[in-house]
């Protein structure tokens, strides 16, 4: 796994042909447990890498596209399997915790619910107050910048903006991880206000 701009943030990724981007899947290593996000199938030299940091405490899920190889790391690891609240009827395996706006489960880490997406109640994540991770809405095809995902996979575009914008809004955000393309480890907050910008002035 690659260290990313935090001591304790770790990544592995995957390369996608169609898009020409890399897909992530990202670690926040704690001394309570470590949390995974939108977990892609590992390597053995991944996985490796991985059960040397630390137990996993939980996995969290953004969306249902997004749930990869989650189960079987649980089942791996015994970690405890969170996804989204707006998916709970219809989501493809079974979590032990359903995530809404605002749920507290882990000290450090703040959960928000985005709406207009691909699917219902997909999930954005700030660890320490500082580095927001993203799932589908919220991507980056070109280095340095930000983008939404493609107006013909909204389902209300609208709505997307709006949540675009209780994101930008957030105080203090440095580094953005979206799950789809590249990393954005500086300037985090800027890139989001140029991103509202060019959604409502484009």
């Amino acid at each position: 796994m690659k260290k990313l701009h935090k001591s304790n943030l770790f990544c592995w990724s995957v390369f996608d042909e169609d898009r020409n981007i890399d897909f992530h899947s990202y670690l926040w290593v704690r001394d309570e447990g470590n949390v995974i996000f939108d977990p892609l199938p590992l390597t053995e030299h991944d996985r490796e890498h991985l059960m040397s940091l630390g137990t996993v405490s939980h996995i969290v899920i953004s969306n249902s596209d997004h749930v990869r190889d989650a189960k079987q790391l649980a089942d791996d690891t015994g970690a405890i399997l969170c996804g989204p609240d707006g998916e709970k009827e219809d989501f493809p395996i079974l979590c032990a915790q359903w995530l809404d706006d605002g749920s507290d489960i882990i000290d450090g880490l703040a959960v928000f619910s985005l709406a207009g997406s691909k699917t219902e109640g997909e999930l954005a994540f700030v660890v320490e107050g500082e580095t927001l991770i993203t799932g589908d809405l919220i991507r980056a095809h070109v280095g340095g910048s930000l983008c939404l995902l493609p107006d013909g996979k909204l389902k209300d575009k609208e709505k997307a903006i709006e949540s675009l914008k209780k994101i930008a809004n957030i105080d203090g955000i440095s580094a953005v991880l979206p799950g789809d393309g590249w990393p954005v480890f500086r300037n985090g907050a800027e890139v989001l206000s140029d991103l509202v910008y060019s959604q409502c002035n484009g």
